[in-house]
């Protein structure tokens, strides 16, 4: 059974990753932990509240950053054009949800998590890295005890979708970033060079919410307004970013990776870029030099992929 603490930002596709982590037998979700990214830092937390309320999900939520580690950035603007103004597609939300918070930051949630489970716990996370990089920044040897981090976000052999250089996390927060990849624990990136194959089509989400019900029905009710912004994009369907991470937990043999360390560029026109230094390939010393190596994802199974969610969700199997 793997052991898992969600960060997230939610987001439509973080609800579906949600829905994927409450239903797949072989995942015990022992903590989901909110970042700001896809809206503020109070939606992504009351989504988080209303998702689990709506799934009886009974981890417990505790609230993270609003704002950068580095709080000299700039704040950027919300991606309300893919998301909606509440973050969940615009459904209709309570202003309060009857869903206690944990007391912690969740920085310190994710902390006091892992020491009381040591090499137990895999870290997901979905939205930018800030409150890995405060757990980090606040007790650097709680990383030693870690199982796993798996991120979604970054982008190397192909272009970003926040800029030609830089996925939206990483660009979200780059110095977080560059702090999680650099740090002593094992990351495995699943970023836009696999996650831009993974395109659910209306008719599949739409066939799996007539099987799954009511709570499937919710899911396929807020995805709506992704699937719209996809349209130009990518035709009928929409691209299942986060879902693609909580799968590689389950099924890694479903993706392709390669090694090396990854370092993050930190200002400039290139900001929030991910670059990778690949494992056997020699270059003058440089800044990439005394860092672990780590998995980047450069190709998916998307259909498989697409299975395992679809038999988690609506099943609640392992494919």
């Amino acid at each position: 059974m793997h052991k898992v603490i969600f960060d997230t930002d939610p987001g439509i596709d973080d609800a579906m990753a949600l829905l994927f982590l409450r239903r797949h037998p072989q995942i015990d979700l022992i903590g989901i932990t909110t970042v700001f990214g896809n809206a503020p830092i109070g939606f992504t937390t009351r989504n988080a509240q209303f998702l689990a309320q709506q799934w009886g999900i009974s981890a417990p939520v505790a609230k993270g950053a609003g704002v950068t580690f580095d709080p000299a950035r700039p704040e950027g603007h919300w991606p309300t054009f893919i998301h909606g103004e509440n973050g969940l597609g615009d459904i209709d939300i309570p202003e309060t949800i009857d869903r206690p918070l944990d007391p912690r930051p969740a920085h310190q949630f994710i902390i006091d998590t892992v020491r009381a489970q040591p090499g137990e716990v895999t870290l997901i996370a979905v939205g930018r890295m800030t409150n890995l990089a405060l757990a980090l920044k606040a007790d650097p040897d709680f990383a030693a005890l870690v199982k796993e981090v798996i991120v979604m976000g970054g982008a190397f052999d192909v272009n970003g979708n926040t800029s030609p250089a830089a996925e939206a996390n990483i660009h979200g927060d780059p110095e977080a970033a560059d702090l999680v990849f650099t740090a002593p624990w094992r990351v495995t990136v699943v970023g836009l060079d696999v996650t831009l194959k993974t395109v659910m089509t209306s008719g599949y989400l739409a066939e799996m919410a007539v099987t799954g019900g009511k709570d499937v029905q919710l899911l396929s009710d807020l995805s709506q307004f992704y699937i719209d912004f996809y349209k130009h994009r990518v035709g009928d369907g929409m691209v299942v970013h986060d879902s693609c991470a909580c799968v590689y937990l389950v099924a890694p043999d479903l993706f392709k990776t390669r090694s090396g360390p990854i370092r993050v560029v930190c200002g400039g026109i290139a900001d929030g870029q991910t670059i990778q230094k690949p494992d056997g390939k020699r270059f003058p010393p440089g800044d990439w030099d005394g860092h672990p190596s780590q998995l980047v994802c450069t190709d998916i199974q998307a259909d498989k992929v697409l299975e395992v969610i679809r038999a988690a969700i609506v099943e609640g199997r392992a494919a």
